[in-house]
């Protein structure tokens, strides 16, 4: 009886079958969706995605069922979503795959592989969320400093970085208002002992009020 629900057979194709391997692949749809949500920052219509995305699989694989000609065209069909798509990060990229996995082994009538599988990538993808692996340490700050085009920005805060902050480094530079600001973009490290709000008023000082900020970088969305 447990065997029934392990291994589907879908020589032949029935009903039954269909059925049962269309019910499994949702719930382990589901069960994909809720670790890909885990501390993530996720869209409605991602999530949904990855509920039916195993029974589709599921279901074309179904069809196929050993018809090498069904077979080609189904990929050359599939082949053409790349181009109807936005590029995702890396977790999402993962999330698809293992769902896509998903849909092929309960495809084949393999409900146990199926269900181990999302098991153990789901426990080792919560574990290693859980535990920060890989996570970058801040180690500092962004610093936004407008200054007029007629200052030249080169060295203009060296003493006030020597003052202030630990290490610094100018990463870009690009102009604004129409080129009449400069709009530089530093790496920073504050010195523990200083204070912000002193550092910002002295570079105010500096830069005839325009505009500064101060803050952690944003985390770049990485693509695949």
């Amino acid at each position: 009886m447990l065997e029934q629900f392990l291994i589907v057979s879908t020589e032949q194709m029935s009903a039954g079958a269909y059925l049962i391997c269309t019910a499994a692949s949702l719930l382990l749809g589901l069960l994909i969706a809720l670790v890909h949500m885990y501390r993530n920052d996720y869209s409605k219509h991602f999530v949904t995605t990855l509920v039916v995305l195993p029974a589709v699989v599921q279901s074309v694989i179904m069809l196929v069922n050993g018809n090498v000609g069904t077979g080609v065209a189904v990929m050359g069909a599939f082949s053409l979503v790349r181009f109807r798509s936005v590029p995702g990060n890396s977790r999402e990229i993962a999330s698809i795959f293992l769902a896509m996995a998903v849909g092929l082994a309960t495809g084949m009538g393999y409900i146990g592989i199926a269900l181990v599988l999302v098991i153990c990538i789901g426990i080792a993808m919560v574990v290693l969320i859980t535990l920060h692996f890989g996570e970058k340490k801040l180690l500092g700050k962004e610093l936004k400093v407008t200054i007029p085009e007629n200052l030249d920005y080169e060295g203009i805060f060296e003493d006030l970085f020597a003052e202030f902050t630990g290490s610094h480094r100018l990463v870009k530079v690009k102009t604004v208002n129409m080129g009449s600001l400069y709009e530089l973009h530093y790496h920073i490290a504050m010195k523990q002992e200083k204070s912000e709000k002193a550092f910002l008023d002295a570079i105010r000082c500096r830069n005839g009020n325009l505009t500064v900020s101060c803050g952690y970088a944003s985390a770049d969305r990485e693509e695949l």
